[in-house]
């Protein structure tokens, strides 16, 4: 059996980051992932983020992660890539199929989850058809792989996912015939809901998907607004021309590792559903198992690189690498920055879902079995 120091399942924003803190801090680091390029969801933003200096803002999301990158290979992280962590156990054992065909098994004195989170889908008459796909899977083919999903395209959500990817998809050449949301009002924040209002794409609150039809592939899309119940209203159906469906309905925590492993859990309809209980140093409930990212609760990229600093100086601190008072002070720099993240109409409900976290098993960073 194979042994690593710290090891960490997931190279996207949290996994990148962890890894940067715990080797800046002197442990050996091994970054596993099952895709064939590192980064994760960083290398499909193209945007800017905004927000303060601290939190990068005015640099695209690939620059950042191209800076991780950068930083991670100057650090001589290992970094293992189309390898799938099949499960966790004994604490902290880990079995990996690496490069799709070759098994290993692992020990790590501190292993760090931050396997991100899933697309929500979405069942509606139709939702089988080719042309029906997550909002994610549309920014991955943009920005990625250079592939336009569609030409006609309806996006199904109004939150920062829904309006961003949107208004790539315009840049990428597309048309966006409109913006669809069930609740009574938009969910993104203002900055990118305008950039896509100001392109003349029409947004439609109230309404859901009745029906996608088509013979071989979607080819137009009824919707119909509801009511307060969420019924629907009669005689408010439209039918709009249409060759492509994005979902962007939310994220689930992909938790399925930690909770092999015997992580805790607990629910926050908020944060996304079941996740591992975790205190505010990340550390979960089975001692070697810290988390990251939106394995923790889905939130933003600059959050999962935060959660994913934390949970890097925490794992290297609770080995001896970092001094306590010192982990102690850059730990509370790290909070001060998260919990800035966190303020705002949408951000304050992530941060008092987060502290209730904290104090549903105790936020003692030692507490962990």
């Amino acid at each position: 059996m194979e042994k690593r120091e710290v090891i960490i399942v997931g190279a996207g924003p949290a996994g990148l980051s962890a890894a940067v803190e715990a080797a800046t801090a002197g442990c050996g680091v091994l970054l596993i992932d099952e895709n064939s390029k590192p980064g994760g969801q960083l290398f499909k933003q193209i945007h800017k983020f905004f927000g303060s200096q601290e939190h990068k803002a005015g640099i695209r999301g690939i620059d950042i992660g191209k800076r991780l990158l950068e930083e991670a290979e100057n650090l001589h992280i290992e970094v293992w890539l189309d390898s799938e962590v099949c499960g966790i156990f004994d604490a902290n054992k880990v079995w990996v199929v690496r490069n799709k065909k070759e098994t290993v098994l692992l020990q790590g004195d501190r292993i760090i989850i931050a396997t991100g989170a899933s697309e929500n889908a979405v069942h509606f008459p139709g939702w089988h058809l080719p042309g029906v796909m997550g909002a994610g899977a549309a920014q991955t083919m943009i920005n990625i792989h250079r592939v336009l999903p569609g030409e006609k395209v309806l996006m199904v959500g109004s939150g920062n996912v829904g309006v961003i990817v949107s208004y790539q998809l315009l840049q990428a050449g597309a048309e966006v015939v409109g913006v669809i949301e069930a609740a009574p009002r938009l969910g993104g924040y203002g900055v990118h809901t305008a950039k896509v209002r100001r392109a003349g794409v029409p947004f439609f609150v109230s309404h859901v998907v009745a029906a996608a039809e088509g013979k071989d592939r979607v080819e137009k899309v009824r919707i119909v607004q509801v009511d307060p119940r969420w019924n629907p209203v009669p005689g408010t159906e439209k039918t709009l021309k249409a060759d492509t469906i994005c979902l962007a309905t939310g994220l689930t925590p992909l938790t399925e590792l930690a909770f092999l492993a015997g992580c805790e859990s607990t629910y926050s309809p908020v944060l996304g559903g079941h996740v591992p209980w975790h205190n505010s140093a990340m550390r979960t409930s089975v001692r070697h198992i810290f988390i990251a990212g939106d394995i923790s609760g889905v939130e933003e990229a600059s959050t999962a690189m935060e959660e994913g600093r934390m949970a890097g100086l925490q794992a290297a601190a609770s080995l001896g690498h970092v001094d306590e008072a010192d982990a102690m002070i850059r730990g509370k720099a790290i909070q001060a920055r998260l919990d800035a993240l966190r303020s705002g109409l949408f951000g304050e409900k992530r941060k008092n879902a987060k502290e209730s976290i904290f104090s549903a098993m105790g936020n003692s960073n030692n507490g962990a079995r």
